[in-house]
């Protein structure tokens, strides 16, 4: 049953990834990455991590990407404009992209047996992860409130109507 979970929601979303990356109306793509982070969830749950699937569904599939279509709606961002991109941009993006998946691959390949083993004797708990997250990096923690703080704000200045 947790394979068939894994093809579903794998597929719905490496669908929804492309839909993201091919759409032209933003709040398109917003939705596209709410179906993106909602799909990760159930992926977390076959896995057995419950905290992380309802951690994502609750922080990035609401509160964030609810941010982020706010603050495509308040922009009132219409229908972007396609461009054929640079020809730097395809030297270099081309060859990158086989470079990293060629050393995925390779990786996956060379590697494959050992992917997805832990190697805790017991599984951490919720005690540990909150200790880890809230005493040990609570600093880049606070630094991606106040950076998101700062997004908002500046989304807020940039949809400003002069008088």
């Amino acid at each position: 049953m947790q394979l068939v979970l894994f093809f579903i929601f794998g597929g719905l979303c490496a669908a929804a990834a492309l839909n993201l990356l091919l759409t032209r109306h933003p709040i398109n793509s917003a939705l596209s990455l709410i179906v993106v982070m909602t799909s990760l969830a159930v992926l977390y749950l076959t896995l057995g991590a419950e905290f992380l699937a309802a951690a994502q569904v609750i922080v990035y599939s609401g509160a964030i990407m609810v941010l982020f279509t706010f603050v495509i709606m308040l922009l009132n961002a219409g229908e972007e404009v396609r461009t054929r991109g640079s020809r730097a941009a395809y030297l270099v993006g081309v060859p990158g992209v086989a470079a990293l998946f060629s050393l995925l691959t390779f990786v996956f390949l060379s590697q494959g047996n050992h992917l997805g083993k832990s190697t805790l004797a017991n599984p951490a708990t919720l005690y540990d992860l909150s200790a880890v997250l809230f005493r040990d990096l609570l600093l880049p923690f606070e630094v991606t409130s106040v950076l998101i703080l700062i997004a908002i704000l500046g989304a807020v200045a940039l949809a400003r109507k002069e008088h």
